[in-house]
């Protein structure tokens, strides 16, 4: 009894210590027996406002992985919502478990019952494993939810929003690198056509790009290639091909240095959160090699854009005005990154960082 008791300690002592580490403020752990709920909902920072940022319900092996993977994600959320200008903190919110098989309407109603006794202080909202619906049995628990269906007066999936950042955010990239933003004939991979990915591949595909897609769900690709003309490529050899841009909007950490050391692009810009695997080394890493990076928390954002104006009398040109606007907070980045000497992960968090010490400071 002693022994489990002293590993608990230690164990709890691993997350403190990252917790710290990271600048986070509050971890809520989650769990039911009724309906087998196990989740975790992480608030990075409030300095802005309340914590806003997605669930995702995903099978982790264990739930080390799920404590880091939600460390990270909001983390990154605190920072997405300061370089786009939103009166918002950083939050996430993991489900254990696999989305096509343990999540029930129980389930989630009793997340949104957790939810709620924050008081506010996080506001939910879809991400991976998570559709509107899910978000709609949220909401007949709490209020601190946003991306619910249109029927219920919401802005429904923010997926389309999201993708329309990251490709201004690919086009900013494009005019940085090459001088002018036109992406005809450039050839562009595509890992992962969820339903940003899908979007995505619409957008560069009626640009004339040439488009390559990736994804493990083998009829989805056939579908996806079918409806835009794409090329499908399988296995870890994409990261061999030959191609202008390589646009990760799958899960995080697919950049790091093995993968580096194989690329061929020259430019990574895509939608996935923590594309980096490690942050520091492999920001750095592109760098030497000649890669511009466009730093997901920055041109993912669009998403987050969308689920705040759900917040303040929703409006649809407003959010596509304020999202098309990643595109000159990209170059920008980059040129404070060029003058500045620093990757362009670094001048990114450094703009981010910089907002929420003036916030502090008034």
């Amino acid at each position: 009894m002693k022994t489990v008791k002293k590993t608990k300690i230690l164990n709890d002592l691993k997350v403190l210590s990252e917790m710290e580490f990271l600048g986070h403020e509050q971890i809520l752990f989650c769990q039911d027996k009724e309906t087998s709920l196990k989740a975790i909902i992480a608030i990075h920072d409030t300095t802005l406002g309340p914590a806003l940022g997605g669930t995702r319900m995903w099978n982790y092996d264990n739930e080390q992985d799920a404590i880091k993977d939600v460390l990270r994600l909001s983390r990154g959320m605190t920072y997405k919502a300061a370089i786009s200008g939103l009166s918002l903190g950083g939050g996430k919110a993991v489900i254990i478990g696999d989305s096509r098989k343990d999540k029930t309407q129980k389930l989630m109603r009793k997340f949104g019952q957790f939810v709620d006794s924050l008081g506010g202080k996080y506001i939910t909202a879809e991400d991976v494993g998570m559709t509107p619906k899910d978000m709609e049995y949220v909401r007949m628990e709490t209020n601190h939810v946003t991306g619910i269906p249109k029927s219920l007066g919401g802005s429904g999936d923010p997926s389309p929003v999201t993708a329309f950042g990251v490709y201004m955010g690919i086009k900013a990239s494009a005019k940085y690198k090459w001088g002018n933003d036109n992406l005809k004939d450039k050839i562009i991979l595509v890992q992962g056509i969820g339903h940003v990915g899908e979007t995505l591949v619409k957008y560069l595909s009626e640009e004339g790009a040439n488009v390559m897609i990736n994804d493990l769900d083998l009829n989805k690709l056939q579908n996806i290639s079918k409806k835009f003309n794409a090329e499908i490529v399988t296995g870890d050899s994409i990261y061999d091909l030959n191609m202008d841009i390589y646009a990760p909007c799958a899960l995080g950490g697919t950049v790091n240095p093995s993968t580096i050391k194989r690329l061929k692009c020259e430019i990574i810009a895509g939608a996935a959160n923590n594309q980096l695997a490690d942050e520091l080394r492999d920001s750095q890493l592109c760098l030497e090699k000649g890669i511009c990076y466009a730093p997901d928390f920055l041109i993912n954002a669009g998403g987050l854009i969308n689920v705040y104006s759900e917040l303040h009398n929703y409006d649809m040109n407003h959010v596509l005005n304020q999202t098309r606007k990643i595109y000159d907070t990209t170059l920008d980045i980059f040129r404070k990154a060029e003058i500045r000497n620093l990757t362009t992960n670094a001048a990114a968090l450094l703009v981010a960082k910089q907002t929420i010490k003036e916030k502090n400071l008034n």
